[in-house]
């Protein structure tokens, strides 16, 4: 069958739904049956192979309780985002490369009524009135939508999927990203509640390893995540809250509630720790803050392109929230509030590595400055890596742990 055949079978068939059934009082599966039973009576004398019939009637029940052809994609655990830019661009990423589909949706309208219904799902709002927003699928996977004014060549729809089974570092270790001693080492730094940090870039894997690494958390403490849109699956740990921001609406009853509401909101829940999904403006100040006032145990993410960067970012994010603050107060903060930094890259060969463990020793006196301690870092085997593999392996730099304190009051082996 050729794609001009089939597309017009495909607006055949919509057509005679929206004509003959009555979507409001039929059962998926019902619907299902209605479809198949019309491209009976559409194709009748025409042959159509198995997997044409299933692919047509997917197709079909798509447009009106799915994904359109969006369905098929989110399906593939090999896809690991989907990018589509208006109704004719449709991109997805898989194992590292970005490639154009040659699917579409047949109008924009079309493209509207998916985004429509992922972002009732979530119980949010789009439009032009307030055309940006970030929600999520049902299996967790990440939505941002951004709708016209603000997006000059139709609707943008991006998504971030995730792994239907969990992460763990056990699979961490398995893709290469951390060995066996340093997954032992950073379960210690979580026992011993140290507040950590991870940065790193767009797609290192920053919420992929937080999910990993928060499932090192004792079972029988109250853990709060805090989101913008709930990703994190943390396992066992029944004491749990998952709070989500909200986005304003053009109802004046649902006011926006930010990361700063839910992190305050959150000190008066009576937690043992605090994760915050990622930080970008003047929630950290109140994130640090929490930190330096018993919640010991902290983990949050943000965007920088190395663990030095990520400390300027926090000062650049800390004067967001306190404009009034002197930069030497900052840093006070941020050095005494952060005892180790993970930072994560995505190599050439598009494969994400943990590039750096370092700790936070607090403010030189002499210099201002906050002081890193590396303790592991990310060398690349430059006899065995080429163009399109990197090959390497995180190493210890011989540098001692000065921060030990938290381990040995844990009764937690200090050295490593």
């Amino acid at each position: 069958m050729t794609q001009e055949t089939r597309a017009g079978l495909i607006k055949k068939l919509v057509e005679a739904v929206q004509q003959q059934l009555s979507l409001g009082n039929l059962e998926d599966d019902a619907l299902r049956r209605e479809i198949d039973g019309i491209l009976d009576r559409a194709a009748t004398g025409q042959y159509l192979s198995i997997d044409d019939r299933v692919s047509i009637v997917a197709d079909v029940y798509a447009r009106f309780r799915g994904f359109g052809p969006l369905d098929a994609i989110l399906e593939d655990d090999s896809v690991t985002e989907i990018m589509v830019n208006g109704p004719d661009h449709i991109f997805i990423e898989k194992k590292g490369s970005i490639v154009q589909l040659d699917r579409t949706f047949e109008k924009e309208e079309d493209l509207m009524q998916v985004i429509r219904r992922i972002v009732r799902m979530a119980g949010r709002e789009v439009n032009q009135s307030s055309p940006i927003v970030d929600t999520r699928l049902p299996d967790g996977s990440r939505v941002n939508v951004v709708l016209k004014p603000v997006a000059l060549n139709g609707p943008i729809l991006t998504i971030r999927k995730f792994s239907k089974e969990p992460m763990t570092m056990e699979r961490l270790i398995g893709y290469g990203s951390i060995t066996p001693e340093i997954a032992a080492f950073l379960q210690r730094l979580v026992q011993a509640r140290y507040n950590i940090f991870i940065s790193g870039g767009t797609g290192s894997g920053k919420t992929t390893f937080l999910n990993a690494l928060s499932n090192y958390i004792p079972k029988d403490e109250r853990v709060i995540t805090i989101e913008d849109s709930a990703e994190l699956t943390i396992e066992g740990v029944k004491n749990l809250v998952t709070l989500e921001t909200r986005n304003a609406t053009a109802s004046a009853e649902n006011t926006a509630i930010t990361i700063r509401d839910l992190i305050r909101s959150s000190l008066r829940m009576r937690p043992d720790r605090i994760i915050v999904g990622e930080v970008r403006g003047g929630e950290a100040l109140d994130m640090l803050q929490a930190m330096n006032t018993g919640h010991d145990g902290s983990l949050s993410t943000g965007h920088a392109n190395s663990a030095e960067d990520m400390l300027s970012r926090l000062e650049t994010m800390v004067l967001q929230g306190a404009e009034a603050l002197p930069l030497a107060a900052i840093r006070q903060q941020i050095g005494s509030a952060l005892d180790i930094i993970v930072h994560l890259g995505r190599m050439r060969d598009h494969s994400r590595k943990t590039l750096v463990i370092t700790e936070v020793l607090g403010v030189d006196p002499q210099t201002g400055m906050i002081r890193l301690n590396p303790l592991y870092e990310f060398r690349e085997d430059r006899a065995q890596s080429t163009l399109h593999h990197v090959q390497g392996q995180l190493v210890r730099t011989g540098n001692p742990m000065e921060n030990v304190m938290k381990l040995q009051m844990a009764g937690l082996e200090a050295a490593i």
